[in-house]
């Protein structure tokens, strides 16, 4: 039988032949998974022995893997800020550029101990309000998608991280509709380009949602829609902020300004890439 130092080895010669640059951490989560183990503790037991079930199913996963489908759809999750959230091939996969909105947010708020109300347009996995309202005790907030698959996802995910008494999802069309104001409004809409989604590496042309991706000719319809919305629904002294794609920063910061708001800042992720523009009223 495999050992699992075995079965590490095997299996990342076989996703690096697949063209995957994570390889070596790809077998070892998906092992970890296979063995029901945490995935450092994998590199210190590598004498074990898979049973022929584990062998099996751990066979099964890295051929699903070199067939490109993402860990997380793997795994079923991902983690982002501080939470472990459920995903599927209907929610776009969190990424930690986004965490750069959870950052910007944070920092604006000039105290975070009193109440406030967010609101999350294409909520997805529910993974920026969720983590908003993980930090600040004594907020409420309103997640909004066009999804109902995905909404079952990000209620899945408040209830699984104790937070769904705190969470409204409803459908809906960005912010058409509603009639409330909020302190906080959040977005990361689907900014790539049509024409640049089937470029894009497997995992994300192939496995995530279109509906998710796309945001028109030149990426900017969804903001186009957004940003006339957003003085309307936003709350005396509330904040904006939205996540953009790389070289979007200064179209959407026209269209927020456009909007009656006041663009406070435009926020680069770790890679120095403009991603993510702070507007207040």
């Amino acid at each position: 039988m495999l050992t699992a130092g075995q079965a590490l080895h095997q299996a990342a010669a076989g996703l690096t032949a697949a063209g995957i640059e994570t390889a070596r951490l790809d077998a070892r989560l998906l092992l970890a998974e296979v063995m029901a183990m945490q995935p450092q503790a994998i590199m210190m037991k590598q004498h074990l022995e898979l049973s022929p079930d584990e062998a099996a199913r751990f066979n099964a996963l890295i051929g699903r893997r070199m067939d490109r489908e993402p860990v997380s759809h793997l795994l079923g999750r991902r983690g982002f800020w501080t939470l472990d959230l459920k995903v599927t091939r209907d929610t776009l996969d969190p990424r930690p550029d986004t965490e750069t909105l959870i950052e910007a947010v944070l920092d604006g708020l000039p105290e975070r101990g009193r109440p406030r109300r967010i609101l999350d347009l294409g909520t997805g996995t529910g993974c920026i309000l969720l983590a908003l309202l993980s930090e600040l005790g004594f907020a409420t907030g309103l997640g909004v998608d066009k999804s109902p698959a995905a909404l079952e996802v990000a209620r899945a995910n408040a209830e699984a991280l104790g937070l769904a008494d705190r969470v409204c999802l409803q459908s809906g069309d960005w912010g058409q509709g509603l009639d409330q104001r909020f302190d906080i409004i959040v977005s990361n809409p689907p900014y790539i380009p049509d024409g640049e989604i089937d470029g894009l590496e497997p995992e994300v042309a192939r496995f995530e949602p279109r509906l998710a991706l796309a945001g028109g000719p030149d990426g900017l319809d969804c903001y186009r829609m957004i940003a006339p919305q957003l003085s309307r629904l936003m709350a005396p002294g509330g904040m904006v902020a939205l996540e953009v794609g790389a070289g979007q920063a200064g179209d959407v910061a026209a269209l927020v300004t456009e909007s009656g708001l006041r663009v406070r800042e435009i926020r680069s992720d770790l890679a120095g890439v403009e991603r993510c523009v702070v507007a207040i009223s």
